[in-house]
């Protein structure tokens, strides 16, 4: 038992995809299982995934994935934007969680290795960890229990990177993996990425 937890946050609404986004598929499945199973890789005693909007369809999506780890917290209030499901998350966590580490639903792609990373920087001592990508704010992210009673303050569409910004001792690991920064926003994205997937089958040699 690592007392580590990761939270899945599944609650938004995808307008500017153009609604259902997390449903969409990504290598023959919702794109929000294949963003779990990234969670559910990382060392961690249990994942809660946080969904709101078409919350029924989404937990149905998770339904199979046999990991025992895996429970599902709905955020009432999801509308309300990021801050909203990263509460509720924060709230199921048991009491005598150490620290966190958040996924999205809407990253298939980050790192396998990033979380191990991040909750190795926590074991060390630092109140929180990030991942930044040739310099940019990357996910996934981490944060150390002490931090949660002000990652509950929060309100609106923001997450709780605005809190790392001048704290002192935050680790900040860089990689050069792109999945760290590619997330599904609009429909166009998800159709450039299944495109150049079936123009690699098709190219493939016999």
């Amino acid at each position: 038992m690592t007392g580590f937890h990761a939270l899945l946050l599944a609650a938004g609404a995808g307008s500017r995809f153009g609604g259902r986004k997390l449903l969409a598929p990504w290598d023959g499945e919702p794109l929000v299982r294949a963003s779990a199973r990234r969670a559910l890789a990382a060392p961690v005693d249990g994942v809660i995934a946080v969904t709101g909007c078409d919350a029924p369809e989404v937990e149905a999506a998770l339904a199979d994935l046999t990991d025992a780890r895996l429970r599902i917290a709905r955020a009432p209030d999801w509308a309300q934007g990021l801050s909203a499901s990263l509460r509720r998350g924060l709230l199921a966590l048991p009491p005598d969680c150490r620290g966190v580490v958040v996924f999205l639903g809407d990253m298939p792609r980050v790192p396998v290795g990033a979380a191990a990373r991040l909750l190795d920087a926590l074991s060390a001592g630092a109140p929180a960890a990030e991942i930044l990508c040739d310099g940019r704010p990357a996910h996934p992210v981490a944060y150390a229990a002490a931090l949660f009673p002000e990652l509950l303050t929060l309100r609106g569409d923001t997450g709780g990177r605005r809190l790392l910004r001048d704290r002192p001792g935050v680790a900040r690991i860089a990689t050069k993996d792109p999945g760290a920064v590619f997330d599904v926003d609009r429909a166009e994205d998800l159709a450039a990425r299944n495109n150049d997937a079936k123009r690699r089958r098709f190219s493939s040699p016999e």
